[in-house]
């Protein structure tokens, strides 16, 4: 049996509830599952050791610009036994669900200019054309958009794109490089980038409601979702197993949470103090877009991981900014500065200290999404025991702009299939493709080669 078959025989839990024309998805329910599914996954169990009615492995590709401080990010010890250095400390709570991975390069980053020809084949692995922007190429597909081709066939969204700032435009006369290429990680194909939505309200909208239409009526109509659809879910809800009503009551929850923040983000508050930096130095809000960083970062955060748990898409990506970035962290304790300019350190200690509180602030971030898969059963375990969240920058040093040791980090279990709670320390010339071939096949995509990869990093 199947996939598509399965599907066919599972009910749509994603139009389940229905209300006002609005849809809400809902999360992976055993319940939910047929018994001629159940005793279809027995069979195959018996034969295989694999069960085909699982929850299916989701994958998502997390970037953040400008590379990180490696003494304080390289663990000195390899193995499950290794010490979390200073910038990985957030991890803690969840190292045993965490890779850290060292030593992988990306060698054709090495003939390109420090940013653009690294971030743009971030999930590439190819040569990127050096161009003013009339002939763009990244070289190939990117890894996120293959895993879209195979797996968005049995989801409303094939993948999912986040960001926090706009495409730029234009070429830095600098390096004679088009500035697009510092915007974009995910590629449909090698000339055509995927835009990525940076207003989470959108992105809200687009996962659980139909969009504003400018009718102040139907605006206010769809404002909360969750009141036309409660009826539903209630009649639903009776008959369900004890679990799996409780597992709906915290995802409505969920939905309802990331709703207010949303809204609770959009509105204006009052200026009644004074800032601590000048008005030059802040980047100015956009309509739209929650005028906080992190909180910017923690909604479009939360929402991919509501996208996980009702199996609206099962690729993701997301940058925290585009390359090149000069975002202000000057909310940071100790931090003073924007993130581009610290990343030239130049060795000077001052500098380096600043650079390591954003690289660890980053990872906390990239825990904290771990956290909140982790908090959600699914199966006989967790969202995040059926996860892939790669995080990671472009390059390592960003003084040297070096393209190899890339600062990678791999959480989740991916259905049991990874082998967590170790730092790996790769030797010599690694593509990072050769992860990306081991995440490929765990996604169900078989590959013989993807971008410059050799093999597998990592056995199934």
């Amino acid at each position: 049996m199947n996939q598509r078959t399965i599907d066919s025989l599972l009910p749509s839990r994603r139009r389940i509830l229905k209300g006002c024309g609005a849809m809400l998805a809902l999360p992976w329910l055993e319940s939910a599952v047929p018994s001629a599914v159940r005793a279809a996954d027995q069979a195959a169990a018996a034969v295989t050791g694999k069960a085909m009615g699982r929850p299916p492995v989701r994958a998502a590709f997390i970037y953040f610009p400008n590379g990180v401080w490696e003494k304080a990010w390289t663990p000195n010890e390899t193995g499950s036994d290794y010490q979390l250095t200073p910038s990985l400390e957030p991890i803690a709570e969840v190292q045993n669900d965490v890779l850290v991975l060292t030593g992988l390069d990306k060698k054709n980053s090495h003939g390109g200019d420090g940013h653009y020809a690294k971030t743009a084949n971030f999930l590439t692995g190819m040569p990127v054309a050096k161009t003013t922007g009339k002939n763009i190429s990244s070289g190939g597909i990117s890894i996120d958009q293959l895993m879209a081709q195979h797996a968005g066939q049995f989801t409303p969204l094939p993948s999912l794109e986040l960001g926090t700032e706009p495409v730029i435009s234009g070429i830095d006369s600098n390096v004679g490089y088009t500035r697009l290429y510092g915007s974009h990680i995910s590629w449909q194909s090698p000339t055509r980038p995927v835009a990525k939505e940076i207003n989470p309200q959108l992105v809200y909208q687009r996962l659980f409601g139909q969009r504003n239409t400018g009718d102040p009526v139907k605006s206010d109509r769809y404002r909360h979702l969750l009141d036309f659809v409660l009826e539903d879910a209630h009649r639903l809800r009776t008959k369900l197993g004890r679990d799996d009503q409780f597992k709906m009551d915290e995802y409505l929850d969920s939905v309802r949470a990331v709703e207010k923040r949303i809204e609770f983000a959009m509105q204006p508050k009052p200026q009644d103090w004074q800032p601590s930096i000048k008005a030059a130095e802040v980047q100015p809000a956009r309509p739209g877009i929650p005028a906080d960083f992190r909180e910017h970062i923690a909604i479009m955060m939360d929402l991919m991981v509501l996208a996980f748990q009702t199996d609206s898409t099962r690729v993701a990506s997301m940058m925290f900014a585009n390359d090149v970035s000069g975002r202000n962290f000057s909310f940071l304790e100790g931090v003073s500065g924007g993130h581009h300019e610290l990343s030239h350190h130049e060795n000077k200690e001052a500098k380096i200290e600043q650079y390591q509180l954003i690289n660890r602030w980053h990872v906390e971030q990239f825990a904290g999404m771990l956290k909140k898969l982790k908090s959600i059963r699914e199966g006989d375990g967790t969202l995040l025991d059926n996860c892939m969240i790669l995080f990671g920058s472009s390059f390592s040093d960003g003084n040297r702009h070096d393209p190899d040791n890339l600062p990678i980090l791999l959480g989740g279990r991916a259905g049991g299939t990874l082998p967590t709670g170790q730092h790996i320390a790769s030797e010599g010339s690694v593509p990072l493709c050769n992860l990306y071939v081991s995440m490929l096949d765990r996604m169900g995509v078989e590959v013989e080669q993807f971008g410059d990869s050799e093999k597998p990093l990592l056995s199934m």
